[in-house]
């Protein structure tokens, strides 16, 4: 059922105890607005954040026993990806008050999901959360921005039921866009989103993209998305894949369609039209070749069209057998000038 803004606010709210587990950058963004809604924000994490911790108002315990014996209601962990498994296998869950809400904010879904039915108590409560921005996109206003969450398992009493709402509705009262999906569902889109874009970025970083006397609108989108992906760690991005099952299937997709528009672009080229282009102003065979040569084109006795369909066949992507375009390029192929 779609989150019921108007019900939770129909209810008196109490204010909740929220642990977070995981006092890092996301998880400092999260407290700050926490405490700002008059929630208190207990937190704990391998670093020392105690100094950050009170310049917010939140109290911070260097040991999790600590932690657990403050018996939050609710306990997020806000840990990276690949930090996640092992942070919950040593977390001294026995400490903490039997039915307490359990949430993470991991970017993926199933994966903590199936962590948290396989080592959590039976009568904990599981809410899988995922906002879907962070420090920078979320330094403002929360206004429209999605929250996805899935209530895994949360027991029958109105109380805790209440709980689950008085939570989501903390994100709800900041403007969100309150998004309830299921954990499989979640990664399926994201895959086909959230890391195409992660991967689109830092390939257009690798290139070393910069700003132009010309920029395009468009352009500019590009340089922005360098710009945002560059600033999440590269053990993020590797977590979107490595803990997706289906962003194997995206990155083969992205491949092959890359590869696709490059064919297209090579079986269109014709031998004459593109020798017309390169000798409008006289060039002579050597200022040709050179020009060849600068484009990465390796000049030979054989036409230009052999040796790019040559160059697209190697990939082993679309463009049929070397024979047969050896064949229709002998027939077609222009005289050399």
């Amino acid at each position: 059922m779609p989150f019921d803004n108007e019900a939770r606010a129909a209810k008196r709210l109490r204010k909740l105890k929220i642990g977070i587990v995981g006092f890092g950058n996301f998880g400092q963004f999260l407290a700050r607005r926490f405490i700002q809604n008059e929630h208190t924000v207990i937190a704990t994490s391998r670093g020392d954040y105690e100094d950050a911790a009170k310049k917010m108002g939140a109290r911070y315990y260097r040991d999790p026993d600590d932690f657990c014996e403050q018996h939050p209601d609710v306990v997020i962990f806000a840990t990276s990806i690949l930090s996640t498994e092992a942070t919950i296998n040593s977390f001294p869950v026995q400490r903490l008050r039997r039915n307490t809400l359990v949430a993470d904010v991991l970017s993926v879904k199933q994966f903590p999901k199936q962590l948290f039915l396989q080592r959590l108590p039976d009568d904990f409560d599981i809410l899988c959360l995922h906002p879907m921005f962070g420090p920078d996109s979320g330094k403002g206003t929360w206004k429209a921005l999605p929250l996805v969450y899935d209530k895994v398992r949360v027991g029958d009493e109105q109380s805790r039921r209440d709980r689950v709402d008085n939570l989501l509705g903390i994100f709800a009262d900041e403007g969100c866009r309150m998004v309830e999906m299921s954990c499989e569902e979640h990664d399926r889109q994201a895959a086909s989103s959230q890391f195409i874009t992660h991967t689109v970025g830092r390939m257009l970083g690798s290139m070393e993209l910069e700003d132009t006397t010309i920029n395009t609108k468009g352009y500019e989108s590009l340089l922005n998305l360098v710009n945002n992906t560059s600033n999440d760690s590269f053990d993020l991005y590797y977590g979107l894949f490595m803990y997706n099952k289906n962003a194997t299937q995206e990155l083969n997709r992205l491949e092959l369609a890359f590869s696709q528009v490059k064919a297209q672009l090579f079986d269109r080229l014709h031998t004459l039209i593109r020798d017309d282009i390169f000798d409008t102003d006289g060039s002579s065979p050597e200022q040709l070749k050179k020009a060849w040569e600068k484009a990465g084109e390796s000049m030979n006795e054989r036409g230009y069209k052999e040796r790019l369909i040559d160059q697209v066949n190697s990939t082993g992507v679309i463009g049929g057998s070397r024979d047969e375009h050896a064949g229709k390029g002998a027939e077609s192929e222009a005289p050399s000038r």
